[in-house]
């Protein structure tokens, strides 16, 4: 029995150092030699942080790209999905107010090419990209409130279009804060 017992006390310990201690030490130190040493990378616009790269943002303003909706309304500290199945009626009724919402700002869209990812929230409710065909398909709204040709905005959201990771991996994307600051500076 004791050998049992001081053994067993040995392996608690031993596993509370190398999970509590060491591993939070190897995060820690890892953090630190990130960018932002782990503070996360703040976006600054005009002398003050409006955002972060990571994270979305809310943006509702008909001058400016509309970001992915969020089921936790942009809270970083509570990243989640709605958790409500494609079936669910409120769900459905939430999609399709979004769908109707978007309709009524961008008249000369038409509703089958509203790109999903724009009446959807993502898994995590914090996703700040779009694809390319999200941020092409808003381009009439904002080119006749900012009074910029289309081809213009057409070009700026070719120039904030990320490529997949090695050119293989994931869709193409476009971080949204980036594109709006880019569209706020072409004044």
């Amino acid at each position: 029995m004791k050998t049992h017992f001081f053994s067993t006390v040995t392996m608690t310990l031993a596993t509370f150092v190398l999970l509590v201690v060491i591993y939070t030490l190897l995060v820690w130190g890892a953090a630190l030699v990130a960018p932002a040493q782990g503070r996360g990378e703040t976006v600054e616009f005009n002398d003050r942080v409006v955002g972060f790269a990571k994270v979305g943002q809310k943006f509702t303003n008909d001058a400016y790209f509309w970001s992915r909706p969020s089921a936790v309304d942009y809270n970083a500290a509570g990243s989640g999905g709605s958790n409500k199945g494609p079936s669910n009626p409120e769900y459905l009724a939430q999609v399709q107010a979004r769908i109707d919402t978007f309709l009524v700002h961008n008249p000369s869209v038409k509703k089958a090419d509203i790109p999903a990812e724009l009446v959807t929230a993502s898994g995590s409710g914090l996703d700040p990209h779009l694809s390319p065909q999200a941020a092409y398909v808003q381009v009439a709204r904002i080119a006749n409130l900012r009074h910029l040709s289309e081809n213009q905005l057409k070009t700026l959201i070719q120039q904030h279009t990320d490529a997949p990771l090695f050119g293989l991996f994931g869709p193409k994307k476009v971080n949204i804060l980036a594109l709006n600051i880019a569209l706020d500076k072409m004044k």
